[in-house]
């Protein structure tokens, strides 16, 4: 079924209106904080716990986010049905936005409720057994909840299948509901299921209309998710980085991500001269990291389009050679400084 084109909503709106537009940071990284358990669903707080997860929209929003993603990520059927709240979907999806948008709603500033989409877990036929049908319905009832409880858009979210993409971009056009969507590539710049930025980027070429933008989250590191965001030919929308702060490492039954707040704020303008209008962070990314990002992005002027050897000078080495595009990489011997690991 071919899409209608929505109205103008509130995020196009400010798209025209500013350079950039900065994004939130981690969720699951400022939860964990809060208490929540490995193997504990953190959807499941939009109904227990949410005043802190009112706290935790708050933190972003005061470090200068223009938009916000909901607490929503995994808030869909096949997810929860592995902590039993299968049944929650619609419910658990709809408190996530109402809170962000009781938030927007008495900030001094529009900020723009991002009603998160993450994978379903499973595998789409026909390299898997699950029916692209019911991931179509299952992503359906989450936009729908989410846009009841006010959502300006769907942010469809770390992806590494186009057929599962598909599914979400087909539940988003039944909701009638404008939407971003990023893949997460990860694998020596493919995603897991191996699409490249070039692949995902001709793919949008024949996306819904309602596709208001499209890029890159979570990944490795800053440094390759740059890579990835070069990668991505231009389709007249603006281009979303989204990336880790940095490179994960595990100690003493923690992990931590090695991106300081300075380092960050050299992603955030690097990742603005690369051609990304939308630029926020993901996996381990707080409020402090935010903080210098907005600073940086508020007082630094636009640089030239970026090489790989500058992104490998100031953020730090690539973890692979090749980056999905058909060009190799050689590893710098040096990099501009080294971070220390942070939560």
């Amino acid at each position: 079924m071919p899409s209608i084109k929505i109205p103008i909503n509130p995020f196009e709106k400010l798209l025209k209106e500013k350079p950039w537009i900065l994004a939130d940071g981690a969720t699951g990284t400022q939860l964990f904080k809060k208490g929540l358990t490995a193997g504990e669903s953190p959807e499941i707080w939009n109904e227990t716990n949410p005043l802190l997860i009112e706290e935790h929209y708050k933190s972003s929003i005061d470090a200068g986010s223009d938009l916000v993603l909901t607490n929503s990520f995994g808030s869909n059927y096949s997810r929860l049905k592995l902590h039993g709240f299968e049944a929650e979907a619609f419910k658990l999806s709809k408190l996530s936005a109402e809170i962000a948008r009781n938030l927007s709603d008495q900030s001094p500033k529009h900020v723009i409720v991002a009603g998160s989409m993450g994978p379903t877990g499973e595998i789409l036929q026909p390299v898997g057994g699950f029916a692209k049908s019911l991931a179509i319905e299952i992503f359906h009832e989450q936009a729908e909840g989410l846009k009841s409880g006010g959502s300006d858009i769907l942010w469809i979210e770390t992806m590494s299948s186009l057929d599962e993409f598909d599914a979400a971009v087909q539940a988003a056009d039944l909701a009638q509901m404008p939407f971003c969507g990023t893949m997460s590539f990860d694998t020596s710049g493919r995603t897991m299921m191996g699409v490249t930025s070039v692949e995902f980027s001709d793919f949008v070429k024949n996306c819904s209309k309602n596709l208001i933008a499209y890029g890159a989250n979570c990944g490795v590191g800053a440094s390759d998710l740059l890579r990835t965001i070069l990668g991505l030919k231009a389709n007249a929308l603006p281009i979303i980085a989204k990336g880790n702060a940095g490179i994960p490492k595990y100690s003493d039954g923690k992990i931590f991500y090695n991106g300081t707040p300075e380092i960050m704020a050299d992603y955030a303008c690097l990742a603005r001269d690369c051609g990304a209008t939308i630029i926020g962070g993901c996996c381990g990314t707080t409020p402090l990291h935010l903080r210098h990002m907005n600073h940086a992005l508020h007082t630094r002027l636009p640089g030239p389009l970026p090489t790989h050897q500058l992104i490998q000078k100031t953020l730090g080495d690539f973890t692979s050679t090749f980056d999905g595009t058909g060009e190799t990489l050689k590893p710098s011997r040096t990099s501009k400084r080294r971070s220390k690991a942070i939560d």
